[in-house]
């Protein structure tokens, strides 16, 4: 049996990879401590990206274990252009997963690496797993469990948020479990 803590980042000042985290998500970062205070974690793997990293380091400290930076973790682009209905634009590439803007990243491509990590997670020696990443693609790697997961589960996600995927060979359960603390 495996468990994946699936955690989306806390609040962050932007979308850039270099973003930081607001105030409130450094408080954030520092709550993940307690709640994770009772949890066995084997190993923890983050997005490259600031506020992902971030998010999950003080989690790391206090538990004594490195940060597994790993790039297909990373958010899906949606563009390279700044579109005003960007929400809209969103919506829309949920609905075709092969629809792609000018400098952005399919839903199929984004899926295919969220199935690429979590293939290599279930096939480790780890059996408690934190995997930290971003609202879309974590929507795309809880897709892979539950097909139901889209546009409006993104839209009520939280930042942070922490779901808990307990797989067994007889079947698997997810669930969020974040309980929005701070």
């Amino acid at each position: 049996m495996k468990t994946i803590f699936l955690v989306r980042h806390a609040k962050a000042e932007g979308q850039p990879e270099a973003a930081p985290l607001t105030e409130k998500g450094v408080a954030q970062a520092k709550a993940l401590v307690s709640f994770f205070k009772d949890k066995e974690i084997d190993v923890i793997y983050s997005s490259p990206f600031k506020r992902a990293v971030d998010t999950i380091k003080p989690l790391a400290d206090e538990k004594g274990l490195p940060i597994i930076e790993d790039g297909r973790l990373g958010e899906r682009v949606l563009s390279s252009d700044y579109f005003p209905d960007w929400q809209e634009k969103l919506k829309i590439s949920f609905e075709d997963f092969d629809l792609v803007f000018e400098g952005g990243e399919s839903h199929r491509s984004g899926m295919d690496r969220a199935i690429s990590v979590l293939e290599d997670v279930l096939q480790s020696d780890a059996n408690n797993i934190i995997l930290v990443s971003h609202g879309n693609l974590s929507v795309l790697l809880l897709r892979y469990f539950n097909e139901s997961f889209g546009f409006e589960e993104l839209m009520e996600m939280t930042n942070p948020d922490v779901f808990e995927i307990v797989v067994s060979d007889e079947e698997t359960m997810l669930k969020r479990i974040w309980d929005d603390r701070i």
